[in-house]
């Protein structure tokens, strides 16, 4: 079949989603991967004869709590009842580790202030003012509807968050200095920022309030059965409401006829007809390299080249052969070598390794000890990871993973992710039975991510709210949707700009409708899941509902 009501391009959580609800509502919607697995940052993989399996970026997730907007989006997909979430402990979601200070953050506004209090109770006024700002403004957010650029909508909006109006496009330096926080205090506050990848200096306070409050309004989940689960019940929706997902399906540019996309040409020449193209592809990309900086007005090729692209990650994936629940708490751990973070952020941005670097660090098997795919009964799996810098500072290019340089680099940041995670767990050397280690590069050959980045254009001040693209282009019939959208990075995110494109393009209040109770898809038509169930091998749409075994991505 060459002519699809809607193809979308990339199978993120953003396109997923985008692709569920238009199937849903009747469009018949062809999703391509350039992977062999969809999902994007999502997915998951196997190691070691699928002994071990590992999140590439399902580490956790706010507002999983009924009525968030992950709860949300998926119940208007009949999904509610399907995909269960696991909730880290409430007492210490994330447990930050500094020298001479452990703080665990709780999933509570006021028992994180008063955990603050304790801390530093010399600086209690000024935490409860800064909190107590941050708190307003995160309240405001998630009440209030993002404004149309317009006058009216710009009213709305002000009407409806004042503070937000006021301080939100602020450094959250400023307000920190203005609250005469000391470095360790603030250092404690934005303990979580590599979530989004930007330092304090570019954060504006609208962004760390609408982050806090994600986590401390409704707490921190992660899926039941890992994180490949999220992104296999979508394909189902998909596959059973007349659309289909497409792997190793690789795009080579979208086309564009009188100004309208008419399609996409895949490589090796297909081409494949639709009215309307979604990219859940990279935005530079798309913009660039899919449309064609001749199809473009001068202007927008002026704003997509100025975009900054946000630090990548580097990550250390470890099978171990001991169980870790009795070593780790149900949290994600942060662990810093010291409190300057506006630093540690300079090193990445110049291009420098430090010989101490703050990390990431999560197991799956600690948040959902029942997954039969993640790792063999006594053993676990270890996830630690850092930003790291961009660009030139990577050897790239054909055979990259032989270079030398790039071999001593990346074997460099992996023994110094594995000693700093020691700061957790004291006897993790001589436990590793599996690891193996993702740069940037890698990153970017998998998801063909601008600079191997995953967070999009970077959530700096100046590139938020409305100064990110909606889902509408200048290219008739061609949407955004993802993390460089208005609706930001982060799984919630993503999954809201599928929702938004998938509203814009339909004409209809989609995110109204789902929030008012709306089922858009039919439960009945979905597949049965039984016990032996294999979310990877669904993702491998070749077969949608393949079963557990042999499922290995290479």
């Amino acid at each position: 079949m060459t002519d699809w009501d809607a193809i979308v391009i990339g199978s993120g959580l953003g396109g997923l989603t985008c692709a569920a609800y238009l199937t849903a509502a009747g469009k018949r919607t062809l999703v391509l991967e350039q992977n062999q697995v969809a999902g994007g940052c999502s997915q998951v993989f196997r190691r070691k004869g699928n002994r071990y399996e590992f999140d590439v970026g399902m580490h956790y997730i706010g507002e999983c709590h009924p009525g968030g907007r992950m709860r949300t989006a998926l119940r208007g997909l009949g999904l509610d009842e399907r995909v269960e979430f696991r909730q880290l402990d409430p007492d210490g979601h994330s447990t930050l580790v500094f020298p001479g200070l452990t703080f665990r953050v709780p999933s509570d506004w006021d028992t994180y202030l008063a955990r603050l209090i304790e801390a530093f109770p010399d600086q209690t006024r000024g935490l409860r003012r800064c909190i107590g700002i941050l708190r307003r403004i995160g309240a405001e957010l998630r009440a209030t509807p993002m404004p149309k650029p317009t006058i009216r909508g710009s009213l709305r909006f002000v009407r409806g968050a004042p503070t937000t109006a006021i301080l939100g496009q602020l450094p959250l330096r400023w307000l920190f200095a203005a609250c005469r926080l000391s470095p360790l205090a603030r250092a404690v506050i934005v303990g979580e920022s590599g979530d989004y990848g930007v330092p304090p200096s570019r954060t504006s306070i609208a962004l760390h309030g609408g982050f806090l409050d994600h986590y401390l309004t409704g707490g921190a989940w992660y899926p039941r059965g890992g994180g490949q689960v999220v992104p296999a019940h979508l394909i189902d929706v998909i596959q059973t409401h007349g659309g289909k997902v497409r792997t190793k399906a690789c795009v080579e540019r979208i086309v564009v006829e009188n100004g309208a996309a008419t399609g996409v040409q895949l490589e090796g020449g297909e081409v494949i007809h639709a009215p309307i193209v979604v990219s859940n592809a990279d935005l530079k990309r798309t913009y660039l390299d899919l449309v064609g900086r001749e199809h473009l007005a001068p202007a927008t090729v002026e704003r997509v080249g100025r975009y900054r692209m946000a630090l990548p990650l580097f990550s250390v994936y470890l099978g171990l052969d001991i169980d870790l629940t009795g070593q780790m708490a149900n949290s994600t751990y942060w662990c810093y070598p010291h409190s300057d973070v506006e630093g540690l952020y300079r090193n990445a941005y110049e291009g420098r390794i430090p010989d101490e670097v703050p990390i990431f660090l999560t197991s799956a098997t600690t948040k959902d000890p029942g997954n039969p795919y993640a790792a063999p009964p006594g053993h676990s799996t270890l996830e630690v990871m850092c930003l790291a810098p961009q660009g030139a500072f990577w050897p790239s290019g054909d055979g990259y993973r032989q270079n030398p340089d790039y071999v001593a680099i990346k074997e460099r940041l992996t023994e110094q992710l594995i000693d700093r995670a020691t700061a957790v767990i004291p006897d993790l050397r001589k436990h590793i039975v599996w690891r193996e280690a993702s740069s940037p590069v890698t990153h970017e050959r998998f998801t063909l991510s601008s600079l191997g980045s995953c967070y999009g254009i970077e959530m700096a001040a100046d590139q938020i709210g409305p100064r990110r693209p909606g889902p509408r282009t200048e290219i008739r019939g061609l949407w955004l949707t993802g993390a460089s959208t208005i609706s930001g990075n982060g799984i919630v995110g993503a999954v809201s700009s599928g929702l938004a494109a998938a509203g814009a393009i339909l004409r209809r209040p989609l995110s109204t409708e789902v929030k008012a109770g709306a089922v858009i898809a039919d439960p009945a038509k979905l597949s049965p899941i039984g016990p032996d169930w294999d979310p990877l091998a669904a993702s491998k749409p070749s077969s949608p509902l393949r079963r557990r075994a042999r499922a290995t991505v290479e």
